[in-house]
C-alpha cells in the first residue's frame, strides 16, 4: 500500500502544470548598478597670486599758467592734452568666496612700466608793430621796434608706478569661465619735469642799445596721488589650480599741480613764475595668469 502511495506521488509531480513548475524555479537576484561619475564643477574660493603684463593708454590734461610773481597776475595760459602710453608689468594678489554660481572676491596689484608723454606750452611775444610781448618786455630804440620774444615751456610727464586695492564681483558662466567687475581704490607716482627758456630784453623804451640776454630753468618734482579705479574681465581655469585672465581697468589718480620761479623777467621786471595742473588718467589692458593655494 505503502509503495503504491509513494509511485502516485511521484507520477503527480512529472505531471504538474507549467505553473507550479516556475513556482519552484530557483529565485532572479537582482544587483544594484554602479553609481555614474557626476563632474563637481570648479571652485574658485581660496587666496591666490599671479603675474600680469600689459599696455597702458594714460592721458594728461594739462595747464600751463605764466604768473607775474609781483601781484601773482596770470598773464597766459594754455592748455591742452598728452598722452603718456607705454607697456606695464606687475603682480595680484586676491581671495576669492564662492556661493552657487557668484563669486565674491578682493584684490591688490602693483604695476610698474615706462609710460610718459610731453606738452609744449608758449607765452607769445610781442606782435608785430608793438613793443612789449604778453610776459616780457620788448625793446626800442633810436624809433625802432624789437619785439619782445615767447617764452617757451616744455612738460614732460611719467607714470612711475600703481597699484590698486578691488572688490571683485563675478558670476561663474560655466564651471571653469568666471565673467566679472571690479572696483576700487587706486594710487600711483607721477613724476613731472619742465623747462622754460626766453630772452630778457634790458635797457629803455625810447633809448638806444639794450640788452638781450638768453635765460632758461629747468625743475622737477614727483607726487603720489590717491584716485579710484573700475573695470571688467574673464578669467578662464586651465587646470586645478592656474587660470588666465584678460582685464581692462581705468585708473584716475586726480590732479597733480606745482610752479616754479624762472629767471625770466616779466613786464612789471619781477621774476616770471610758471605753474601746471595735470588731470592724470590710464586705460590699461592686461593679460595675466594665476596660481590658487587650494584644489577644486
Amino acid at each position: 500500500m505503502t509503495r503504491t502511495l509513494l509511485l502516485a506521488a511521484a507520477v503527480g509531480m512529472l505531471l504538474a502544470p507549467p505553473a507550479l513548475a516556475a513556482d519552484l524555479a530557483v529565485p532572479h537576484i537582482h544587483t544594484k548598478a554602479p553609481p555614474v561619475a557626476v563632474d563637481p564643477g570648479y571652485n574658485w574660493s581660496g587666496f591666490y597670486a599671479g603675474l600680469n603684463v600689459g599696455y597702458g593708454w594714460g592721458r594728461s590734461a594739462t595747464n600751463a599758467d605764466f604768473i607775474d610773481s609781483r601781484g601773482g597776475t596770470l598773464l597766459s595760459s594754455g592748455a591742452g592734452k598728452f598722452d603718456l602710453n607705454g607697456v606695464i608689468g606687475g603682480g595680484q594678489i586676491g581671495f576669492n568666496w564662492q556661493r552657487e554660481m557668484f563669486v565674491v572676491g578682493l584684490e591688490a596689484d602693483f604695476q610698474g612700466g615706462g609710460q610718459k608723454g610731453s606738452l609744449d606750452a608758449l607765452c607769445a611775444g610781442a606782435p608785430a608793430g608793438l613793443q612789449d610781448g604778453v610776459c616780457t618786455p620788448g625793446h626800442r630804440g633810436d624809433n625802432t621796434f624789437d619785439p619782445a620774444l615767447p617764452v617757451a615751456f616744455n612738460l614732460a610727464q611719467k607714470l612711475d608706478w600703481f597699484g590698486t586695492v578691488r572688490g571683485r564681483l563675478g558670476v561663474a558662466v560655466a564651471p571653469r569661465v568666471l565673467f566679472y567687475g571690479t572696483g576700487g581704490l587706486a594710487y600711483g607716482r607721477v613724476s613731472t619735469s619742465g623747462s622754460v627758456s626766453a630772452i630778457n630784453v634790458g635797457g629803455f623804451p625810447g633809448a638806444d642799445g639794450g640788452t638781450f640776454t638768453p635765460v632758461s630753468a629747468s625743475f622737477s618734482n614727483s607726487t603720489t596721488r590717491l584716485g579710484w579705479s573700475a573695470g571688467a574681465g574673464i578669467e578662464g581655469a586651465f587646470a586645478d589650480n592656474w587660470s588666465a585672465r584678460l582685464e581692462y581697468l581705468h585708473v584716475d589718480l586726480g590732479t597733480v599741480s606745482g610752479s616754479f620761479a624762472t629767471p625770466v623777467i616779466a613786464l612789471s621786471g619781477a621774476p616770471l613764475v610758471v605753474g601746471y595742473r595735470s588731470h592724470v588718467t590710464d586705460n590699461i589692458l592686461r593679460f595675466g595668469v594665476n596660481y590658487r593655494f587650494s584644489g577644486t
